[in-house]
């Protein structure tokens, strides 16, 4: 999949059919848009192509409050590989892009930019100075320009929207079990194993530890049934999402045992899949009382993974 983050580095300019939209978290919602997307340019013999920004819109807005990622930006280029798309276009969204009308939007970007000649997207897709672009305002600049729109209608799914807000709000409130229902993937952090304080290892529970980037959305500190990837294969585990208060003062981090597993990590790259909250992360009296809860947490993870 080619990877374009300056409109200027397009020379070719082939006609594309695009997929228009913020795209974080790639939901069902997303997956279906995109498919659609793919189907229509391989049918058409066009460029199948994903435009969206490498920053959320709303972060150049004053006073309003930064948007969290739920994917990062390498594991968002793999899903939307996947899905067999031939053009990621992920520009840096500037002044000048937001203060473009939408005919100037549509014109500049899509039309000159990329050769559009089919578009999709969502039913609530905006665009343009003060997002006043619309998918209606998008059909009328397809009949001057000469290209279709195709508008997919909200995906629901057990009688929700399917939306990355809706995702967001499941994640920061630890209902990590149900964002497989709306992705198709369980939610994930994803790194390279940094050196810690060693002291898992000291209380017979090693750990491989990731930092937290914190643009991205987090569940609540607490321990959860989780899967470690590591070189292609998934482990059970289990992890302490938070800031250790019984060890010190702490960043908020990513600590995960791996049953059964005695290869050192450092410097490997990983992912920790969330799968169950639990408990809330607890502060404890001594490193005694510490070690018996972490007992305790291996054997309700171990328990939950044998119910699977």
């Amino acid at each position: 999949m080619r990877i374009i983050e300056n409109l200027n580095e397009v020379s070719d300019r082939k006609p594309s059919a695009i997929a228009l939209g913020s795209f974080d978290g790639i939901h069902y919602g997303h997956q279906v848009l995109i498919k659609n997307m793919v189907e229509e340019a391989e049918k058409e013999g066009l460029v199948s192509s994903v435009f969206s920004f490498s920053n959320h819109p709303r972060d150049l807005i004053p006073g309003k409050e930064k948007v969290k990622s739920i994917l990062d930006k390498r594991e968002k280029e793999e899903i939307i590989e996947g899905l067999n798309v031939d053009t990621l276009v992920a520009i840096p969204f500037t002044k000048e892009i937001m203060e473009l009308s939408p005919r100037d939007f549509v014109e500049t970007l899509l039309v000159k930019g990329l050769n559009a000649k089919f578009l999709f997207c969502g039913f609530n897709y905006r665009f343009g100075y003060k997002a006043e672009g619309t998918p209606e305002v998008l059909d009328e600049l397809g009949k001057e320009f000469g290209f279709e729109v195709t508008v997919i209608p909200t995906v629901k799914i057990d009688g929700n929207n399917v939306s990355s807000t809706m995702i967001r709000t499941l994640i920061a409130g630890g209902q990590v079990e149900k964002c497989p229902m709306y992705m198709g993937r369980y939610y994930s952090i994803g790194g390279e194993v940094v050196v810690g304080n060693r002291l898992g290892r000291k209380l017979g529970f090693p750990t491989s530890n990731l930092i937290i980037d914190e643009s991205m959305v987090t569940p609540p500190n607490g321990v959860y049934a989780t899967y470690c990837l590591y070189n292609g294969k998934r482990y059970p585990s289990v992890t302490n999402l938070g800031v250790k208060p019984t060890v010190g003062n702490y960043e908020k981090s990513v600590e995960t045992h791996i049953f059964d597993f005695d290869k050192e990590l450092y410097g490997s790259k990983i992912k920790v899949e969330f799968l169950k909250k639990l408990r809330d992360e607890v502060k404890f009296d001594d490193y005694e009382e510490l070690a018996n809860q972490i007992e305790r947490d291996v054997r309700e993870a171990r328990e939950y993974f044998e119910a699977l």
